[in-house]
């Protein structure tokens, strides 16, 4: 069973969408555990505070190493690995997700305030990651964007576990179009190749569909996979 432990400020955000429909479903079967981990347990002091100012002085806030290092030991197991949302990690892709697929259990600490003191990173081999060249308020909505990412890989999730074979990026294209009933909806017809019932041309449409829509709208996508089909 594939489990994941969210470190955060906001244990009630979780597991919010990754509950619903067949993530839901695959939650109760057992399919994959969520173990969500209030930070803010560890902190020591009355007020549990789990913050302090930057030294050096600056804007913000930091979530303090030894509160959150104090957490991480209570409930990460060794081997484990840890990643921390961050807008400075590596780019999360679906080659990366495939790999997390594999781990028996990850670990996913949600920075907030500021981020998080960068001794921690360190001192427990927390690896940075990054679903996107923005910046968000929390690590939270990232990390149900992995989580997301990473469930439907797991077998039986999915109600058609081979639905994903087709999708955007696993061939290292994006998705061809999708038409369904009605054939002719506001005087739009769905193309003829796919009312033919020969699957041979539409496999092949599909295809010549994936690949121009890559070549316009995602040129580094489309570099990458001239580069591949060469080797």
């Amino acid at each position: 069973m594939w489990t994941v432990r969210v470190f955060t400020l906001y244990p009630d955000i979780f597991p919010g969408p990754l509950n619903k429909g067949l993530y839901g479903k695959a939650l109760q079967k057992k399919l994959w555990d969520l173990k969500v981990i209030n930070i803010r347990d560890s902190a020591s002091d009355k007020h549990k505070t789990v913050d302090d100012k930057p030294f050096g002085g600056g804007t913000g806030m930091l979530i303090k190493p030894d509160v959150l290092g104090k957490s991480i030991d209570k409930n990460v197991k060794k081997s484990e690995r840890i990643f921390y949302l961050s807008p400075k990690g590596k780019k999360f892709d679906q080659k990366f997700a495939k790999e997390l697929v594999k781990e028996k259990a990850i670990n996913l600490v949600c920075g907030h305030f500021e981020g998080v003191d960068e001794r921690i990173l360190s001192s427990r081999n927390i690896e940075e990651i990054s679903i996107g060249d923005y910046i968000l308020s929390g690590g939270e909505s990232a990390s149900i964007v992995l989580i997301d990412a990473v469930l439907r890989l797991i077998p039986h999730v999915l109600g058609n576990y081979t639905s994903k074979d087709d999708e955007t990026f696993e061939e290292g294209l994006l998705e061809y179009p999708q038409y369904t009933k009605p054939q002719i909806w506001e005087k739009k017809s769905v193309p003829e190749v796919l009312l033919s019932g020969d699957h041979a041309k539409i496999k092949h449409w599909r295809l010549s569909q994936s690949k121009d829509i890559t070549r316009r709208r995602r040129p580094d996508l489309w570099k990458k996979y001239l580069e591949k089909d060469k080797k």
